[in-house]
């Protein structure tokens, strides 16, 4: 039975309560200590007197059964759980650092620092929907950072697994969640979605970078309902020093139907880490909000949002992986680029929000300083980036489904396999270069990124067919 009151130095399962770290209304959090763990902890009670919120309850449930199926460095690490027939508790790691909620005092923030947090979240977002979690209660003081810059985040009571009963949808019909960032399906009920995430973080970073909520902090349904048909001011019409292409990532978070959203977290943490490379659309330039007659009809001739079903949800972020070509302009032949293009071609015709980023390494010398300019005069850099920009001019894909980066380094491989891992990168497309004697012995650039990248690695070759003279690129 659990106890009614808990106080410092009470014992619970070997766990010594210490200080109290938290007092809310759903649960208290008390440093612990236990002698088989030699970092700080902290333990979750839940609040389970007289008018205790059954939903808190549920919600306390639903974290006990997801926190310990997650892992790595984005959620804070999992000790023990307490059984309910006796005394109900979470025990993990107390994780450094403070969470979002201090610098609400300092809004709004600088563009690129509201960029910079928005896409680390956006990659601890990435991590969690990878292991098949909907946080769906982003906020300030859910996100912390560690001291290196990783994004933590915290509290997963109204969060759903997709493959474990979702006892909150099952036990009530209200839709939970914080009303400033809730997402509109989230809002219908709909609690299968990552997107709803997408839409969360995109809320958070306009309050940062405007210092306002886009749809103010609404206490009721109807009032969470409007956001289905009226659309936030643009960033830009409250501050017109925001960057149009931040204005492009928030708005874009923020539509109405997730399928206009990002499709992954990955690909929005791409564009936040370099908002120069994004793709502009007419949100980017908006500084009124839809005309009347516009919301009117969302108002009452809405078009459908597109739901997914569970099991259709951990598809979506195999459907739009983002794809680094990896791209030899000196070293590969025609032939080769062709077939290169055709694989990448074949890629997006089968998933089209896919995301490729063409890449060219210009090796240089550890010793010699090499010229920036070829025998021409003319910038090696931006020379590359136009080769690369011509090789994927026959490609069929969208706007912004195509970016192109030039990258000086010593190392061929290195550099492919640092960026592969810096951007998310879920597969390596690159061409074989030819056999030498040298190759052979020392391992090629395709041999050490397939042996050590973070991702599926394609190696494209040409066919040789028996007794054909060998092709230069073979």
């Amino acid at each position: 039975m659990a106890r009614a009151k808990l106080g410092a130095g009470d014992v619970i399962d070997g766990f010594t309560l210490g200080t109290m770290a938290h007092k809310g209304g759903m649960a208290r959090l008390w440093h612990v200590t236990h002698p088989d763990h030699d970092f700080p902890m902290l333990m979750k009670v839940p609040e389970l007197g007289e008018g205790a919120d059954p939903a808190a309850v549920v919600g306390f449930e639903m974290e006990q059964m997801i926190l310990p199926r997650l892992s790595g460095p984005h959620v804070p690490r999992f000790v023990a759980n307490g059984d309910f027939d006796f005394q109900p508790y979470i025990v993990f790691e107390v994780v450094p650092g403070k969470s979002l909620l201090p610098l609400l005092a300092s809004l709004p923030l600088a563009p690129d620092q509201v960029a910079d947090l928005g896409g680390r979240i956006a990659t601890a977002l990435d991590s969690l929907h990878h292991q098949k979690v909907v946080h769906l209660d982003v906020k300030p003081s859910n996100v912390m950072f560690r001291p290196g810059g990783e994004a933590v985040l915290i509290d997963y009571g109204l969060a759903r697994h997709l493959e474990l009963p979702d006892l909150m949808h099952e036990e009530f019909r209200l839709p939970y969640g914080t009303a400033p960032y809730m997402a509109p399906e989230q809002i219908l009920g709909h609690r299968s979605d990552f997107r709803s995430d997408i839409f969360a973080l995109g809320a958070l970073m306009y309050f940062f970078v405007t210092g306002r909520r886009p749809f103010g902090d609404p206490q009721g349904l109807k009032g969470l309902k409007r956001r289905l048909w009226r659309d936030p001011w643009p960033p830009r019409a409250l501050d017109p020093s925001i960057p149009p292409a931040l204005q492009e990532v928030i708005l874009r978070c923020l539509e109405i139907n997730p399928a206009r959203r990002y499709p992954t977290a990955a690909q929005l943490a791409v564009d936040l880490q370099d908002l120069p490379a994004v793709a502009l659309s007419p949100r980017a330039e908006k500084t009124r909000r839809d005309p009347f007659a516009i919301v009117l009809k969302r108002r009452f001739n809405p078009d459908p949002v597109d739901m997914v079903r569970p099991e259709q949800a951990v598809g979506q972020l195999f459907d739009a992986p983002i794809v680094l070509v990896a791209i030899d302009l000196l070293g590969a032949t025609p032939t080769l680029l062709e077939t290169l293009r055709t694989v990448v071609a074949t890629t997006l015709a089968a998933m089209p929000d896919a995301r490729v980023a063409c890449l060219n390494v210009m090796k240089v010398s550890r010793i010699v300083l090499d010229s920036s300019l070829d025998e021409d005069g003319r910038s090696k850099h931006v020379k590359r980036l136009a080769e690369l920009r011509n090789w994927a001019a026959a490609l069929d894909a969208p706007q912004g489904g195509v970016t192109f980066h030039v990258i000086e380094a010593v190392s061929p491989a290195q550099a492919i396999l640092e960026y592969a891992r810096e951007n998310h990168v879920d597969h390596i497309v690159m061409g074989a270069r030819a056999e030498a004697a040298m190759r052979s012995l020392l391992g090629s650039v395709a041999g050490e990124v397939a042996a050590h990248a973070p991702c599926t690695v394609t190696v494209v070759r040409n066919r040789v067919w028996p007794g054909a003279a060998r092709p230069a690129d073979a």
